[in-house]
């Protein structure tokens, strides 16, 4: 009886494994499908996203055509489309029209900009359409001599800065940039690159504040492509959290990881100092008076000396710019009248329209931005003091009276404390 059993048990087990093993079998087919699925579908966003976004080769042979073409040329056109020593490497676009890559050109590392074209979509598998370009190298013309061209540039300077007595020599300043061959003249195709690139509000702003050492230095130009000097370091702090873990962590907890991977404390404060300069310098200067008006740490950078670069000059307009938009900017409440990310004026209830005045000055939002990290690891000595001069300069009004003087007791002597704390250092 026993020996009759022991076949059917046997049998019975033997059943269920292979029911089991089935069943195993069709998960893990059906876990890989879907993985092969998923996977799939990933690649083909990223990828279509990276063909929309990443157009390197595009900008390249439309500036290489015009420039064999004798339309234009600059310092880095040979470079570019003759020797190719100017390589373009790693894609950082993020708009498709304005296209971003990391570049090197003999001994320079650098940053990569070209604009592109109205970009026409399409679909995967098919040719993409050719971009639609607008006429950005029309000007000057045939016939426009070397003191016509001065008085163009003259008078698009004057139109973005105002009237400054020193317009005369940003003139021969960007007039000296637009040589690129370095022979002594400015040929009809350098005009228009140089033309093209001052259009460009971002690359007007860096050669003003290049100077300084506020902006990476430009390196070379063919006609609206440019390159400038990369910074090693960047943003000035904060983590770049993965999409899906952006809405998980409390705004809270993501201002305190900004903070956990930053330099030393001395080298917080000579970074700090560089952008309490810029502030300074940008205040009443040379060329007029600028405003910054997005502070966020990602359009800041600093070099392997710990010197603060402005990255992205688009954050920076013109008080004359500033004033002339909110001129015609109508209004119903305060809210309305922002330019950027936090440049505010209140409304003029009466009329109906923005008024020009800032309602905050940089410094006032430098040394906001600059709280958190300049308090995190200061020394026990001069905290407090630290603290009572930068919450005194983040109540700085742009309307306040005796503003000027105001402002210069408060930046000069956050600049002392800041000096005094790393001049024996070799940080200084």
């Amino acid at each position: 009886m026993a020996k009759g059993l022991f076949p059917r048990a046997w049998v019975k087990k033997s059943f269920y494994f292979q029911a089991r093993i089935s069943f195993v079998r069709v998960n893990y087919l059906f876990l890989t499908w879907l993985t092969v699925l998923v996977g799939s579908w990933v690649f083909y966003v990223q990828y279509s996203a990276y063909t929309e976004l990443c157009r390197g080769h595009e900008c390249k042979n439309a500036i290489c055509d015009k420039y064999r073409r004798g339309i234009i040329d600059g310092s880095a056109c040979s470079s570019l489309c003759d020797k190719e020593t100017l390589y373009m490497g790693r894609c950082l676009s993020t708009l498709p029209n304005n296209q971003v890559y990391t570049g090197s050109w003999g001994d320079h590392d650098g940053i990569i900009h070209c604009k592109l074209g109205e970009v026409v979509h399409y679909e995967l598998g098919e040719e993409p359409e050719p971009r639609r370009e607008t006429p950005v190298f029309d000007k000057p013309t045939r016939g426009t001599s070397v003191e016509k061209f001065k008085e163009m540039v003259f008078n698009h300077l004057k139109s973005k800065l105002g009237e400054h007595a020193n317009l005369a020599s940003l003139v021969s300043q960007i007039l000296s940039v637009a040589d690129g061959n370095r022979d002594g003249r400015v040929s009809l195709p350098e005009a228009r690159s140089t033309w093209a690139l001052l259009q460009m509000d971002e690359v007007l702003l860096g050669l003003l504040l290049q100077d300084r050492g506020h902006t990476p230095r430009l390196i070379g130009y063919c006609g609206d492509l440019y390159m400038t000097e990369r910074v090693p370091y960047g943003p000035l702090y904060g983590l770049s959290l993965p999409w899906p873990l952006v809405s998980w962590v409390p705004s809270g907890l993501q201002r305190s990881m900004d903070q956990w991977f930053t330099p030393s404390w001395p080298r917080k404060a000579k970074i700090s100092m560089g952008l309490l300069e810029l502030v300074e310098d940008i205040f009443h200067g040379t060329y007029g008076s600028f405003l910054i008006c997005d502070l966020a740490a990602a359009h800041f950078g600093y070099t392997d000396r710990h010197e603060l670069r402005l990255t992205n000059t688009q954050a920076v307009v013109s008080e004359e710019e500033f004033r002339r938009t909110m001129r015609a900017l109508k209004c119903e409440t305060d809210a309305d009248c922002i330019y950027g990310a936090d440049c505010h004026t209140s409304c003029d209830l009466s009329e109906r329209r923005c008024r020009e005045e800032p309602f905050r000055p940089n410094l006032a939002k430098a040394c906001e931005a600059l709280k958190d990290y300049l308090l995190r690891g200061a020394p026990s000595e001069m905290r407090e003091e630290l603290e009572r001069q930068l919450y005194a300069c983040m109540a700085l009004k742009g309307n306040a009276g005796q503003m000027n003087m105001e402002h210069s007791l408060i930046l000069n002597n956050l600049k002392a404390l800041l000096w005094k704390q790393i001049s024996h250092t070799k940080d200084s």
